[in-house]
């Protein structure tokens, strides 16, 4: 079968690689879409920052080079002994957090900050840029019959601006600033706007991030190369928002949502970084204000599910091209690279 595996830095190739067997506990899933991530572009552009290189993963025994994709969707052709909560026919999405269940956060329910935190498609175990997959059962959820397998693809970004929202201080009738307007800044402004805020002020340079950011729910839409979007910020809300989301990862842009939020606000870190970042801490001091991190998400898929399925988080607005395996790198990796309007790209394996 065709899969679109990480080699190194640069080097994402589609391969000819065996399909994978059904084993206890399993579920073998046929994919139907699977998107692109940021985080893919992130180890194909600077990576590897999760691949396992130099020794196998101690989760999934694998090494690179893996095959890639987390963000899937697919029918369940084949099941494995002992598995009962699903049959072949079944509509799937699969939450690909792989996790030792030994840690003291696992052991506490908090597995998304295992130790040895890593992510199916990422380091190794299988991907959703395959024809067929097989996961561990309980990464499987069913979805229901009206929600489309595009849409399934995008229950896991989705889930990381839920995540976000629900780990903030968020309130109804709160004012929120949203940093950055990528895939999962925008599905910020619609789960920020999902849990009751009445103002959501979006920071965008891309005209055409800017253009989406309205799109999809931002009350006001800022460009930082046109005004001080901090002092318009303070200005708009008298006296600065209540929480702010950090989704661009730039030092500059940090510092600025810090700026931005009142005193006792909260500023919520969503960015994966590459590098570190300088703040100044006298400004929390002085405000009072709360900085937080958020990685991927804790025990929420059913809920996003049925965020997208109601129709209360559109996610499938983001969409700007679907593309089959073969042009995974082409049409996929670098179109992204290159095309500020391209935000949510799906891929076709078979």
């Amino acid at each position: 079968m065709k899969a679109a595996r990480w080699h190194g830095l640069k080097d994402m190739r589609v391969d000819d690689i065996p399909v994978p067997g059904v084993r206890p506990g399993t579920v073998k899933i046929k994919v139907k879409w699977c998107g692109i991530c940021g985080s893919d572009l992130h180890e194909y552009t600077t990576g590897p920052v999760m691949v396992p290189i130099d020794k196998p993963h101690p989760l999934t025994k694998e090494q690179a080079p893996v095959v890639f994709g987390h963000e899937f969707s697919g029918e369940v052709v084949e099941v494995g002994e002992g598995v009962t909560k699903y049959k072949a026919g079944d509509r799937v999405v699969v939450e690909p957090i792989y996790n030792c269940g030994k840690c003291p956060a696992c052991r506490s329910g908090k597995y998304n900050r295992c130790e040895m935190l890593g992510f199916y498609g990422v380091i190794g175990g299988g991907g959703g840029f395959s024809e067929y997959t097989v996961t561990p059962e309980k990464m499987v959820h069913k979805i229901p019959d009206n929600m489309t397998f595009e849409q399934g693809a995008l229950v896991e970004p989705t889930a990381v601006a839920v995540h976000a929202v629900r780990k903030s201080k968020l309130r109804i009738g709160d004012s929120v600033a949203v940093f950055g307007t990528g895939p999962i800044g925008l599905l910020t402004i619609m789960a920020a706007k999902a849990a009751g805020a009445a103002r959501v002020i979006a920071v965008e340079v891309s005209q055409e991030r800017k253009q989406y950011a309205a799109k999809v729910g931002a009350d006001i839409v800022l460009d930082p190369t046109e005004i001080d979007v901090v002092e318009e910020i303070h200005r708009l809300t008298g006296g600065g928002v209540d929480i702010s989301f950090e989704v661009a990862g730039i030092e500059e842009v940090l510092n600025q949502a810090i700026d931005s939020v009142k005193f006792d606000g909260q500023v919520v870190v969503i960015s994966v970084w590459e590098q570190r970042a300088a703040i100044d801490p006298n400004k929390l001091l002085f405000k009072e204000c709360d900085v937080i991190g958020t990685i991927g998400y804790c025990d929420i898929f059913p809920g996003v599910i049925k965020l997208i399925a109601d129709g209360r988080i559109k996610a499938d607005e983001l969409v700007t091209k679907k593309i089959d395996i073969d042009n995974v790198v082409s049409d996929g990796l670098e179109a992204l690279l290159a095309e500020k309007n391209q935000i949510k790209i799906l891929v076709k394996p078979d």
